[in-house]
């Protein structure tokens, strides 16, 4: 009988045929199937380590024929390895056979970048100019590039971290690139006092965003909470603003608004939406200019593997997968 295929996909062949403007245009259409209910998801879990945590996350998408696991560890205190490293696995929905195994870093890193910049189209002022930084990782270069596709208008950039060679470097970096102001300030309030969007990218488990720092209309991308006990933003600051989540399980759990429910500062009730109901119109986004917003995100399974799905078709319509890796996982 015929043998099957497993293929295996490097980071280096994914840039390949991937970008972030795929990866929005990915990532917008999934977030509407998850609103319609047309997704399966469990909440992602985690098994904790002495020195970091490794999580799976499924997800099954009928209307794209789409299904897998994503296996992603954050280890803070790597030296040599990466802080944070990624498999995806997808699935023959009907037959549960592997048709893939591809590395999962780069897929994490643009579906995140492409989830803030969904979030900064729907819920940023139209008029907005200025952003503000905090962290100067890899989650923020792809915010700030998700933000120059779709706010091409932001001009100027400011960007603080603990790390201030790392500022320097991002800095640096985007400023060459894309010939904006990409300017490193020596304070978390400068960076984001005269911001019209705000993100955040770092582990942070204490605020480092007071409520006082933030001007009315600001639109915030909560990115850098991702487990129990982390928090970026002032329990007031939260309170007082719009929340938008990408997931209810996942943020009241791991995300920014874990802290403030947990102490009880907010509840269930101080959740306006989630943000696909705003992308079928279920819900309005912005509704007046001095609104505060914030969109909380954990990172959803749906996105890596509808961007993995993506990938592994437009592979395949190219009919490059004769060039490609392969194991024999299964003999039939």
């Amino acid at each position: 009988m015929k043998k099957l295929s497993t293929y295996l996909i490097k980071k280096s062949e994914i840039e390949k045929v991937f970008n972030l403007k795929d990866a929005i245009l990915t990532v917008e259409k999934v977030f509407r199937l998850y609103a319609k209910g047309e997704t399966q998801m469990p909440a992602k879990i985690y098994l904790d380590f002495q020195k970091g945590d490794l999580r799976c996350m499924p997800a099954y998408i009928p209307p794209l024929k789409a299904a897998g696991l994503k296996v992603v560890n954050v280890h803070p205190n790597n030296k040599i390895l990466p802080t944070v490293m990624a498999l995806i696995i997808l699935v023959d929905p009907n037959t549960g056979f592997p048709l893939v195994i591809m590395d999962g870093k780069y897929i994490t890193d643009l579906r995140t970048g492409a989830a803030g910049a969904i979030a900064a189209k729907y819920l940023a002022r139209q008029d907005s100019k200025i952003a503000g930084f905090i962290g100067a990782g890899k989650q923020a270069e792809t915010q700030l590039e998700g933000l120059m596709i779709v706010k091409p208008n932001i001009k100027k950039f400011f960007v603080y971290d603990v790390n201030p060679e790392k500022a320097k470097q991002f800095s640096k970096k985007f400023s060459k690139k894309y010939n904006i102001k990409v300017i490193q300030v020596d304070s978390s309030k400068t960076a984001v006092a005269n911001a019209d969007i705000v993100i955040t990218t770092t582990p942070s488990r204490k605020p480092i965003v007071k409520a006082n720092y933030i001007k009315p209309g600001t639109h915030i991308n909560a990115i850098g909470a991702d487990a129990a006990g982390k928090q970026e933003l002032e329990s007031k600051l939260t309170k007082k603003s719009k929340i938008i989540i990408d997931n209810w399980e996942q943020t009241s759990h791991s995300g920014e608004i874990n802290v403030p429910l947990a102490k009880k500062i907010i509840s269930k009730r101080d959740i306006y939406c989630e943000l696909g109901e705003i992308l079928i119109g279920k819900k309005k986004g912005r509704v007046n200019q001095r609104e505060i917003t914030i969109f909380d995100s954990t990172g959803l399974a749906i996105q890596d593997i509808t961007c993995a799905n993506f990938i592994y078709n437009k592979i395949l319509s190219n009919k490059k997968m004769k060039n490609f890796k392969k194991i024999k996982f299964l003999d039939t």
